[in-house]
């Protein structure tokens, strides 16, 4: 949509429809904010919820009462974008089960895309399915979200120019450290809880850094990093992959389907991130171009 005047005309029509009573939330996913112009007149600044790539744009926006999340500033598809900031949104209480939601998105500063969700509708295959992740209560949302976010950082940059392919399993950490075995140094034992959270942005660096292990990372509910360079040991005979996917993701499919745990992967060989619940797909992240 190169035409300036056709994307003003496109963002008019976006504002008039999230104005509408049916449309619970507007996510704009956009790090150019919305004139003033735009939003006179129209009743949808509670409504709005920017998704933008710097945290001190989120703080700005903040400081004018508007509600924003961060997502990672990653050249995914218009879908995927979307879906990172649902996920971000979700985590911060700003979308629930039963919202309606529209998304506007696109490719660098251009919007041209307009997508309409209703959280928690049976979906098909081609439409956004974030609200399918229904995390335990006992998990927190913030943590699998920084998780999700590491991942997708890991497959975009991989280590040192070099693709990299690890598993993250958070939650039922008991269980899984039962049904797994060490096979390499653990480099967070003797390190206090305090250390090793993955709300840390040091820790979210080690992750990085500690993702060229052979071997699954396993996180705790609060987001405690309990040990890397596991070895997943539930059976996946039972588990039903797409085509394509290998050892990596049975392994994290499996122990889902085993454990109340949820698994984040990242594909070696695409960059692509998926997260894995009860066995299966419930989110997937794909890697437009790598950046390795």
């Amino acid at each position: 949509m190169a035409d300036p005047r056709i994307e003003r005309e496109f963002v008019r029509v976006a504002l008039s429809l999230a104005a509408r009573p049916e449309v619970d939330r507007l996510i704009y996913v956009s790090d150019v904010p919305l004139a003033l112009s735009d939003l006179r007149g129209r009743p949808i600044k509670r409504k709005l919820v920017y998704a933008v790539t710097t945290e001190g744009l989120a703080q700005q926006l903040a400081a004018r009462k508007y509600a924003a999340v961060v997502i990672p500033p990653y050249g995914y598809s218009r879908v995927e974008k979307v879906r990172v900031a649902l996920v971000a949104s979700q985590s911060e209480g700003l979308v629930k089960e039963g919202d309606t939601v529209l998304a506007l998105a696109g490719r660098d500063r251009a919007l041209d895309t307009l997508v309409r969700i209703h959280m928690g509708a049976e979906d098909d295959e081609d439409k956004v399915r974030v609200d399918a992740l229904d995390l335990p209560e006992e998990f927190s949302s913030q943590v699998v979200e920084q998780v999700i976010y590491v991942a997708m950082e890991i497959g975009a940059q991989g280590y040192e120019g070099h693709p990299v392919g690890t598993i993250f399993v958070i939650g039922a950490s008991t269980s899984v450290m039962e049904s797994s075995r060490q096979i390499t140094l653990n480099p967070f034992q003797g390190m206090s809880e305090a250390e090793r959270n993955v709300m840390d942005p040091t820790i979210r660096e080690a992750l990085k850094t500690f993702a060229v292990l052979d071997g699954a990372f396993v996180i705790r509910e609060d987001g405690v990093v309990l040990a890397a360079g596991r070895y997943l040991q539930a059976g996946s005979d039972k588990v039903r992959l797409p085509m394509g996917l290998g050892s990596r993701h049975r392994s994290a499919a499996a122990m889902t389907a085993a454990t109340r745990s949820v698994a984040v992967t990242v594909s070696q060989t695409t960059g692509t991130v998926r997260v894995f619940k009860e066995g299966e797909i419930v989110l997937e992240l794909r890697q437009p171009a790598r950046r390795v």
